[in-house]
């Protein structure tokens, strides 16, 4: 997906240009990986109805900044930044670049000074980037995947609920196994052999009008769009479970589904190629799929005050 530059980038406080957003060779997270970060999206707002967020709204800006601070914390990273702070920051960059709908990166990462496995002593530096991007999964017809040979790491090797750069090693090898074999996207495995999650996305799974997922000790990350389709299904009638997942599950589900920032809500076509359902979006995907839309495109109220007002001329909604 190519990367489309905006004008400025928030750096320890302050916006800098794009291009003078760089950093030395020998940074620490160049050799070892030690970086946190986010995903947000920034979503423009139809104003089709009256309580919609005006111009654009950035989701859930508080849950994805405590997310990483949290994250942060975990690896013994200071930001120097409080939640508070680190909302205006993504505030700011979207308001600056003027660009709405959009992707908003923030990054922590260890920077140039020490060389070796301990981070300790190498400065922390703090990066948000935000910039145009679309759907995640083109078109409408549903996302084509398997299982993967690549299981998940235990709870016990890297934390999972640490939305950290190293994990994304792991996510690496899914993906690109995927894609040489023919498929969207993989789907991970704990390590006891029960579904996980995608390479980059959580997954939910219909049988008999039941929505189940993983729970988070299934290696999972702590999904903020994970989050908000359990809100929307317990408003919704829809019950609930969070279990352990049989990888067979996927075979003689009814419905599926990924959820995430990028990801957004995508419904998953086949399984290893076996038809899921009748490969069409299903009726209880449907719903939470169309509530989710309305509300972040201001077609539907905000009634969990999901969306922070940005002051942005906006472009229009990116379609579901």
């Amino acid at each position: 997906m190519a990367l489309e530059p905006t004008k400025n980038i928030w750096h320890n406080g302050k916006l800098i240009p794009w291009q003078d957003a760089t950093i030395h060779v020998m940074a620490h997270v160049v050799h070892y990986g030690s970086s946190v970060f986010e995903g947000v999206r920034c979503y423009a707002q139809a104003a089709e109805h009256e309580k919609a967020t005006p111009g654009a709204g950035i989701f859930r800006l508080e849950e994805h900044m405590q997310r990483f601070r949290d994250s942060a914390h975990i690896y013994r990273m200071p930001l120097g930044f409080t939640v508070p702070e680190m909302c205006q920051a993504l505030i700011d960059t979207v308001e600056a670049n003027g660009v709405a709908p959009c992707y908003i990166r923030p990054v922590a990462f260890r920077g140039y000074g020490e060389v070796g496995v301990n981070p300790l002593k190498a400065p922390v530096e703090v990066y948000v980037i935000n910039y145009p991007w679309g759907k995640y999964v083109p078109g409408n017809a549903g996302a084509d995947v398997c299982i993967s040979s690549w299981n998940r790491n235990a709870p016990n090797t890297t934390p999972t609920l640490a939305k950290a750069g190293g994990n994304y090693l792991n996510s690496q090898l899914i993906r690109m196994e995927a894609a040489i074999n023919g498929y969207d996207e993989g789907i991970a495995l704990d390590v006891n052999g029960t579904i996980s999650e995608g390479s980059g996305e959580n997954l939910f799974i219909v049988r008999g009008g039941v929505l189940y997922t993983a729970p988070l000790t299934s290696s999972v990350l702590n999904g903020i769009t994970r989050n908000s389709i359990l809100t929307l299904a317990k408003d919704l009638g829809i019950p609930v479970v969070e279990q352990t997942l049989l990888r067979e599950l996927l075979y003689v589900c009814d419905e599926a589904f990924f959820t995430g920032t990028a990801a957004e809500v995508t419904h998953l076509r086949s399984g290893d190629r076996q038809v899921i359902g009748d490969g069409a979006m299903g009726p209880i995907t449907t719903a939470l799929h169309d509530e989710f839309f309305g509300i972040v495109n201001g077609t539907r109220p905000d009634r969990y005050n999901w969306l922070t007002p940005v002051k942005v001329k906006v472009e229009e909604p990116v379609g579901a």
